[in-house]
């Protein structure tokens, strides 16, 4: 078995290429060997690999920049999974995509659901559902997992930046408007490896589609920051503000130039029934990071 992954660098790439050793050889590349701006040598990279499997995190995620930098956006989220989707039926590979929860409103009450009709507001988020579609109108062996609040030990990410400004700040204003599940990109590649065990094993015909995978629960951007914020001061860092100085405000009163639904939920059961997985609650994963983070 061989499988190529791309986006080695990014939170859930460097996830993968440890969850997806024991299947064989794993081929990781990131901008270093592959320009996502150049449909020639995405196809290069991907011929020269030949893998069995292609897991594609590789995204561009800057969701501000990415209003003022659209060109970019979607040669990265759009068209280039579309080319290696091209690439990987050419070659019956199974591709592995991963999507996100922007490709929704953020106005349904209660989670969403694969069944669910995409309106994306922001720059980001359309170009990751046009990412979608390039990849289900040209691979029959394609699985997408759409994915939220993707944090880790490796990178950058919310949790990361919320002890960096409370050792730094006596205040903070945090949205708590917006609601969705903190998801470690170490669950993500986990699920992903559990998935593909069974792609690899099972005489069953395999579910190919569009699955929705996020922890389990539902919080706020307020309520995860004094998550973290607590567990730092738990942990004896110098933490300059307490709870109190946590301030939670409304999207409107923190603007922004990209759209931020404020539904993030995401109906994870067609995942759990189809595959028969389970997803812990968010604070399990997170607990994990942190005290990596804290050590």
């Amino acid at each position: 078995m061989k499988i190529l992954i791309t986006g080695k660098n990014g939170q859930i790439g460097f996830e993968l290429k440890r969850a997806l050793a024991p299947f064989g050889e794993v081929v990781a590349i990131g901008k270093e060997e592959c320009n996502f701006l150049n449909q020639d040598d995405i196809r290069r990279c991907v011929q020269s690999v030949n893998a069995d499997i292609i897991v594609n995190p590789a995204a561009y995620t800057m969701v501000d920049k990415a209003e003022s930098e659209q060109d970019k956006a979607f040669a990265i989220n759009a068209t280039a999974p579309g080319v290696i989707a091209q690439e990987a039926e050419k070659a019956g590979a199974l591709l592995v995509h991963y999507s996100t929860d922007y490709v929704f409103n953020g106005q349904k009450q209660g989670g969403y659901t694969e069944l669910d009709q995409p309106d994306p507001r922001s720059i980001y988020g359309l170009s990751k559902w046009q990412g979608e579609q390039a990849v289900f109108e040209a691979s029959s062996k394609s699985l997408i997992l759409r994915t939220s609040w993707v944090f880790g030990a490796y990178g950058n990410n919310f949790a990361k930046t919320m002890l960096r400004l409370a050792a730094e700040k006596e205040q903070l204003n945090i949205v708590a408007d917006q609601f969705g599940a903190p998801t470690s990109a170490a669950l993500i590649a986990d699920i992903t490896a559990q998935i593909l065990a069974q792609y690899t094993r099972s005489a069953i015909p395999f579910k190919y589609g569009l699955y929705h995978i996020t922890a389990n629960g539902l919080t706020n951007w307020h309520e995860y920051a004094q998550y973290v914020i607590q567990k730092g001061i738990n942990a004896g860092l110098p933490i300059k503000l307490g709870l109190k100085s946590v301030d939670a405000i409304s999207s409107d009163e923190y603007p922004t130039p990209a759209f931020r639904p404020k539904n993030s939920q995401l109906d994870c059961s067609k995942l759990k029934t189809t595959f028969n997985v389970n997803l812990p609650p968010w604070q399990q994963g997170l607990d994990h990071v942190l005290t990596l983070l804290l050590r």
